[in-house]
């Protein structure tokens, strides 16, 4: 139960945080993106860019481990920054 409310407090602080390219890079939104997603996601946060939705599938408990093998499948595939900005836009990559 403690995981899932401090899952829903993250999830809470990380979307009341501004998501405009004005806004400033670093503080405490990157930090939190950073915690939770990792270094790669929290720069394309300080860049103006938004969480994708796989991103957001990670903190789901037991589901998460799911899109997280999805992403292993495709780096393993080669899949590149490029082809997932082709996929999935410029706003998340």
């Amino acid at each position: 139960m403690q995981k899932v409310i401090g899952m829903l407090a993250v999830i809470g602080l990380v979307s009341m945080m501004p998501l405009s390219s004005e806004a400033q890079p670093g503080g405490i939104g990157s930090a939190l993106v950073g915690c939770c997603f990792g270094v790669r996601t929290a720069g394309a946060f300080n860049e103006g860019k938004q969480l994708h939705f796989r991103d957001w599938a990670r903190l789901i408990p037991y589901a998460g481990v799911v899109f997280a093998v999805w992403d292993g499948v495709d780096g393993a595939q080669g899949m590149t920054s490029q082809q997932l900005q082709q996929t999935y836009g410029v706003t998340y990559y």
